[in-house]
């Protein structure tokens, strides 16, 4: 019996994600004012690193199981920030304070600084309909 090979890793959905929050976090920079636009990206920008951050755990099973318990620390260190961040861009466009969402969106795109996004990117607008989504937890 062969291997079972899973193209759609928690590592290809965290690249994914975060391709798509660099831009997002592009889209609210182009933001003049607060809207339904700007609503949909902070909380998609919310609801991925909550995503990543729920994907961690499963990135490091693999290492921990072999006993690489240093890289499992190290990895899980590095994106310990993901969690807190998506909560407090939650609470801050759930209760409208767009100062806090452009400060947090600008601690964010530091966090994202080494994802590189073509400008012929295949993402789309992967944040319509994230207000609802957000309203709806």
């Amino acid at each position: 019996m062969s291997r079972v090979i899973n193209l759609d890793s928690a590592g290809k959905q965290r690249t994914q994600l975060a391709k798509a929050i660099v831009l997002a976090i592009r889209e609210l920079a182009l933001q003049k004012e607060p809207n339904a636009e700007a609503r949909d990206l902070a909380a998609f920008i919310s609801i991925a690193l909550n995503m990543i951050s729920e994907g961690i755990d499963i990135s490091v099973a693999a290492w921990e199981k072999r006993g690489y318990w240093v890289k499992a620390d190290k990895f899980r260190m590095e994106w310990d920030w993901a969690g807190p961040a998506g909560l407090k861009m939650q609470n801050a466009v759930l209760s409208d304070d767009w100062a806090a969402v452009a400060i947090l969106s600008a601690q964010i795109a530091q966090k994202f600084a080494k994802v590189r996004l073509s400008e012929n990117h295949r993402l789309g607008r992967p944040w319509a309909g994230s207000w609802e989504t957000l309203k709806a937890h």
